[in-house]
């Protein structure tokens, strides 16, 4: 039997515009440890945001095959799991999904734990959550971010197949 407690993942993302700068907040807690971890672009999407910071999050977990409860007032992110929309992209060759680049990183780091999803209210006062929303925001009010490559590609992606439907 394992032993290890929980680990709790709370996230959120953030972009001013959208697109525009964004960042993401992370909060992992196990027992009376707490690490928040941080980051922002200078051009990218809330739904990259808040799926980033469920990735990042994922990421720093050392443990193999820990359980984790993770937090996130996207449902984007929640549904693509709990409704099986993930699954359903994967079966569709990941066509017409959006992030898929992001989707791809998170797949190997999911099915390496125990995750479960909790959907919970943004901006109700939920500590973790706002202290996600204070680290996103504070994220991407930095100057010389980087550029979110992801974000680019696929918007060039989708540029060049717009313009070959009118050429």
């Amino acid at each position: 039997m394992d032993s290890r407690p929980t680990i709790y993942l709370y996230t959120d993302g953030a972009a001013s515009g959208n697109p525009g700068p964004g960042g993401y907040g992370v909060v992992l807690k196990c027992g009376t440890r707490v690490k928040e971890i941080s980051g922002g672009f200078a051009k990218t999407t809330n739904n990259r945001m808040e799926l980033l910071a469920v990735i990042i999050g994922l990421e720093a977990i050392k443990w193999e095959n820990a359980r984790v409860e993770v937090w996130s007032d996207s449902k984007y992110v929640v549904s693509a799991i709990t409704e099986g929309w993930l699954e359903k992209w994967i079966l569709k060759g990941w066509k017409k999904v959006k992030n898929p680049d992001l989707w791809q990183r998170f797949l190997p780091l999911y099915k390496a734990h125990q995750v479960t999803f909790h959907w919970i209210k943004g901006h109700a006062g939920h500590p973790e959550n706002e202290r996600c929303d204070r680290l996103a925001v504070a994220a991407y009010g930095q100057d010389g971010l980087p550029e979110d490559t992801g974000y680019i590609l696929s918007k060039e992606i989708c540029q060049e197949t717009t313009n070959s439907l009118w050429e």
